[in-house]
């Protein structure tokens, strides 16, 4: 069984090249950038979307080609899915962009990437108004750069925590619903207990993503978050702004995160599919991840053995957001395409088919629906079992979106906003490295390192 739930786990995310936390690593092969096919197609770019072939996105897009087929308006959008990890996908429309040889309108960016496509002038500034005050104000924040809106948050991401509910009960934890109180030291405690009262349960007492990609620097984050509550590598302009004593309290955080004695130690290889694989074949009782993967493990655990809480300390935000190309001849009718994929029905569709919303309505107001209908025909799972066996609230939202994936957002933190967030994030994950390797620097030499890095990297 436990196989059975890696290898469905597996076909699963490797749909996810581009997460909403950014840090799928699955490889593609590059492929030429389309051209519009007349002259009322919208070209929209964009990762694959986690919720699979034929998934919601493409549902949406559907609807609203629909809606333009009857009245009249000669436009049709098109989903046009890049191949490649978070950061390929950004190298070919970075690509594609500056040269011009795309036909790409409609741009489906990482939040991390909005200043960049902004500061070089690839993407369009839009009317303030499109991002209201329904989105969430972590979420909306993401949109703008340097006093404007160049993008609408689309779906959004954050950190949570995954954990065998079975697991806790058996070693005779009475409270298994962690709910908001978690901490770091907590969850040490729990693992110790599981370890002392079910010795050989499982390998390790929890796994996240710590191989050498955007999921290390997300981990590295989140741990600098917790230990400094009101740390900001970079200010409002980008411009690198954190001191060796706050890296130094980091980098102690992270050291005790990936402790040998309670992390899998296939963490320091993982990425979100390896991780979430190691989980379901029960190497582990604790699961880092993103709020995707709720659909996907229910498919094959119940209530009785899964659950989730948010992250403890700080959780990174993640997502995507739909920009306006400068140079689509389309921009009004883009703009107007955006508007349909990010209003209220929409974004409640998201939520549904598993995704985080990016506006408060989808979560709170029952009387907002998604009337986008599912596809019809045979089980995309690959044991053929139903597809949505996930729990959901009496109003048909997913069961944990109101009480736990909401205020999640609402106290997430963001990564550096900067247009040199590429530099940023290689040397971030690269320096951090040696921090698991064989001989460790310590966390005064390895903060004066990371220092002098980042003030190449991010010059002031």
């Amino acid at each position: 069984m436990p196989r059975l739930l890696a290898a469905l786990l597996a076909a699963l995310l490797g749909l996810a090249a581009c997460t909403g936390g950014g840090d799928g690593r699955g490889r593609g092969g590059a492929q030429a950038p389309p051209t519009a096919e007349g002259p009322g197609d919208i070209v929209i770019a964009s990762g694959r979307d986690v919720t699979g072939r034929n998934g919601v996105r493409q549902r949406l897009i559907d609807a609203w080609n629909t809606r333009q087929e009857r009245q009249g308006t000669g436009y049709r959008a098109r989903l046009v899915e890049l191949p490649g990890s978070a950061d390929e996908q950004r190298s070919q429309l970075l690509g594609a962009l500056q040269s011009g040889s795309a036909g790409y309108d409609v741009v489906n960016l990482d939040v991390t990437w909005v200043p960049e496509f902004a500061a070089a002038g690839l993407i369009r500034a839009l009317p303030g108004g499109m991002v209201d005050d329904d989105v969430i104000a972590s979420v909306a924040s993401t949109a703008r750069w340097d006093g404007r809106v160049y993008a609408v948050p689309f779906n959004s991401d954050v950190g949570l925590l995954y954990y065998r509910r079975d697991y806790l009960e058996r070693a005779g934890v009475q409270h298994t619903d962690l709910g908001s109180g978690l901490d770091w030291d907590r969850l040490r405690t729990l693992i110790i207990a599981l370890d002392d009262r079910q010795p050989g349960a499982y390998d390790q007492g929890w796994t996240t993503q710590l191989a050498a990609y955007e999921g290390r620097t997300v981990n590295a984050l989140e741990a600098f978050a917790s230990a400094v509550p009101d740390l900001e590598l970079t200010d409002g302009d980008g411009r690198y702004r954190a001191t060796v004593e706050e890296l130094a309290r980091g980098i102690a955080e992270l050291r005790k995160r990936s402790e040998a004695s309670y992390i899998l130690p296939g963490a320091f290889r993982s990425d979100e599919a390896a991780s979430a694989g190691d989980f379901a074949d029960g190497r582990t009782a604790f699961l880092r991840h993103w709020p995707y993967v709720y659909r996907t493990l229910y498919q094959s655990f119940t209530e009785e053995q899964l659950a989730v809480a948010p992250l403890p300390g700080r959780a990174v935000l993640g997502g995507q957001n739909l920009a306006v190309t400068d140079a689509s001849r389309r921009a009004g009718k883009a703009a107007e395409l955006i508007a349909f994929l990010t209003g209220r029905e929409s974004e409640r569709c998201l939520l549904d088919a598993g995704f985080a919303a990016t506006r408060a309505s989808a979560y709170t107001d029952d009387g907002v629906r998604c009337t986008v209908t599912a596809p019809r025909g045979p089980s995309p799972s690959p044991t053929g079992e139903s597809a949505d066996r996930m729990p959901r609230d009496a109003a048909g939202r997913p069961e944990y979106a109101r009480r736990i994936l909401l205020p999640a957002l609402r106290r997430a933190v963001h990564r550096p906003r900067t247009p040199l967030y590429g530099a940023f994030t290689q040397t971030f994950t690269a320096r951090l490295g040696t921090l698991f390797g064989s001989r460790p620097p310590s966390d005064q030499d390895l903060a004066r390192a990371l220092d002098a890095d980042l003030r190449k990297a991010l010059p002031d």
